[in-house]
């Protein structure tokens, strides 16, 4: 039987909650520099997020919402500049603390390179953005932690494609079955399961109430041993928080067909 070799995680919602407090303010942010009166409230960005990439969700309320406006000949070209402000805007909120690690995440990490657990980066993110959430949250050469860092743009097609894990387990030259993924989203699962990933989500206030069906496990947080998970779907084999064992038995799971949410 194959053991486990890497573990693959995405970044937003999954190692920290950065949509909210995040990424939405700091599109208001550009927004107000570019004179625009948009102002994405927690609840639309909520129903934005079913976008994803950044310079596709600008140009989706766009056309959604402010149909009415031409802002450039080159809607794309204008759409870039815009998410590259909101970048700039984004990398000081994380420089500044402002966005901490989600429980157990660090931990996790930490013991998977202990015990010789390859890391990965699977992400629509920008690469800019990831370098500034794992040097300020986790250490400053945490950068070094991870094989293969896959964001943004490095593939044309953004989840829930699977292009960006392709690509990873390409790089890392390992098969699926190999690996275990980590993500917070329905559009996440759906790319990682269409790599025939086996797949934890740890949901947010966000993806609470989303569609898991077919991930293995469906839990609250990774959760530390004072800080205990909540299991909202499949069986955490009486384990409280996430750690390598457990990471090895969901691995195991290959090739079935994930669990339902409850």
């Amino acid at each position: 039987m194959t053991t486990l070799q890497a573990l693959i995680f995405d970044v937003d919602g999954t190692l920290a909650d950065t949509e909210r407090d995040g990424h939405r303010i700091a599109f208001n942010q550009a927004f107000a520099d570019a004179g625009l009166d948009w102002q994405w409230s927690v609840e639309q960005y909520g129903e934005l997020l079913s976008v994803t990439g950044g310079k596709e969700r600008i140009q989706h309320y766009l056309r959604t919402y402010r149909s009415e406006l031409k802002p450039a000949d080159d809607i794309p070209a204008w759409a870039a500049g815009l998410h590259k402000a909101k970048t700039r805007h984004y990398k000081e909120l994380v420089q500044s603390n402002a966005i901490p690690l989600r429980s157990g995440v660090k931990r996790l990490l930490q013991d998977a390179r202990e015990q010789g657990i390859r890391l990965a980066i699977a992400t629509t993110t920008t690469p800019e953005n990831v370098t500034a959430l794992l040097e300020t949250a986790i250490a400053p050469d945490s950068l070094a932690w991870f094989e293969v860092i896959a964001a943004g743009d490095i593939v044309p097609a953004k989840k829930p494609a699977p292009d960006i894990y392709d690509y990873v387990l390409e790089r890392m030259q390992l098969a699926p079955n190999a690996c275990l993924a980590f993500e917070d989203s329905h559009a996440g699962l759906q790319s990682a399961r269409q790599a025939n990933l086996q797949t934890v989500i740890t949901v947010n206030e966000y993806t609470k109430d989303q569609d898991f069906t077919g991930a293995a496990l469906v839990i609250d947080q990774l959760g530390e041993p004072t800080s205990p998970f909540r299991v909202l779907a499949g069986d955490a084999n009486q384990h409280t928080f996430f750690d390598l064992q457990l990471a090895q038995n969901l691995q195991k799971l290959q090739g079935s067909s994930g669990v339902s949410p409850s």
